[in-house]
């Protein structure tokens, strides 16, 4: 069977089945046979029709209805559709990344600007912006975790939900373990080419009763789950949010930060990952920029065709020509022979 063929002047539109044209020699074979069946007759003018020239009309539309109506499903079944086309720029071969964020109330501190929370969420959607082909989702951690966007390409709905991030939403504490669990149950059966988990907290783990971190690194190690864990914080002291007064806010004091730095590290090196530290707006930055180039997605350009059928266009007006021919027929054709 034929390939398309585009229709002149119209570079969008194309015909699907265009062998529906051979179809179209019906019309001179009909009219030889026509020809050759018709006997030799003198005519001679109708007064009734020269006396009407409406039904002159009329019989010259019904002498040539069958030829347009033929036309037109020709054209039907030829299947005008009009095609848009459009660049896939990564064809499956992104990277599938997991966000294990930690929002518990420490998270506010303002050693970074204007607290760590946020100057998190900036750099983090900066991140996925440039990250184009990849699948990326969400976990936020306190002392629970809860999955708040699945892996998915839709990277507006993701860096909406990380704007939303904010303390007081979970049960206090800090889950690290039950964090990176959650992140790594929603990577381990997936078939990407590379799964990597970016586990951000300020703090230690303080829930006893959940999975402890190490226990969930080698779940991720089992998974083929790559983990980089970044600290979060200045070495020292910081101001913190630790308790809240008569009106519900939140007052800060200066308070020392501590960061289980070891369970970090083991948790990078057990999953073949890396540790970071950053007690900066510009070390965060820097984290982000280094994970980037660590993890390159290799996109490759593929073209994706969609096709709106357009055969209706023709189909629906031979079918309409048809009925009004035979209505004719039957009402005033009959009235006039």
């Amino acid at each position: 069977m034929w390939n398309s063929v585009p229709i002149p002047f119209l570079p969008s539109y194309e015909f699907a089945a265009p062998w529906a044209f051979f179809l179209l020699l019906i019309l001179p074979m009909f009219f030889i046979f026509r020809l050759r069946k018709k006997p030799a007759s003198l005519s001679l003018p109708s007064i009734q029709f020269t006396q009407n020239k409406g039904r002159s009309v009329l019989f010259s539309f019904l002498k040539y209805t069958k030829y347009w109506v033929l036309i037109l499903l020709i054209l039907a079944l030829a299947r005008p559709r009009y095609v848009e086309l459009r660049n896939n720029d990564n064809d499956g071969k992104g990277i599938d990344i997991m966000f294990a964020i930690d929002v518990s109330l420490s998270m506010l501190s303002r050693d970074l600007e204007p607290d760590r929370l946020t100057a998190l969420k900036g750099i983090a959607q900066d991140f996925i912006s440039k990250r184009q082909g990849d699948r990326i989702g969400l976990v936020a951690y306190s002392g629970e975790a809860v999955t708040k966007v699945p892996l998915t390409t839709d990277h507006d709905v993701l860096r909406e939900e990380i704007g939303n991030l904010y303390p007081n939403e979970l049960a206090q504490g800090t889950a690290i373990g039950e964090g990176l669990a959650v992140a790594v149950s929603h990577l381990q059966n997936k078939s990407s080419k590379s799964k990597i988990i970016l586990l951000m907290t300020d703090g230690v783990n303080t829930i006893e009763n959940q999975i402890p971190p190490i226990i969930a690194a080698q779940l991720a190690a089992d998974s083929n789950i790559k983990v980089y864990t970044i600290g979060i914080g200045t070495n020292g002291v910081a101001l913190m949010p630790t308790r809240s007064n008569i009106f519900g806010e939140l007052v800060f004091d200066m308070v020392e930060v501590k960061i289980d730095e070891p369970v970090l590290r083991e948790i990078a090196q057990t999953t073949g990952g890396k540790y970071f530290r950053a007690e900066t707006n510009s070390d965060l930055l820097g984290v982000y920029k280094e994970i980037d180039s660590l993890e390159k997605t290799n996109y490759s350009k593929s073209k994706l065709y969609s096709y709106k059928e357009n055969y209706k266009y023709f189909l629906i007006p031979a079918l309409l020509l048809l009925l009004l021919d035979i209505l004719i027929r039957w009402t005033l054709y009959r009235q006039i022979i």
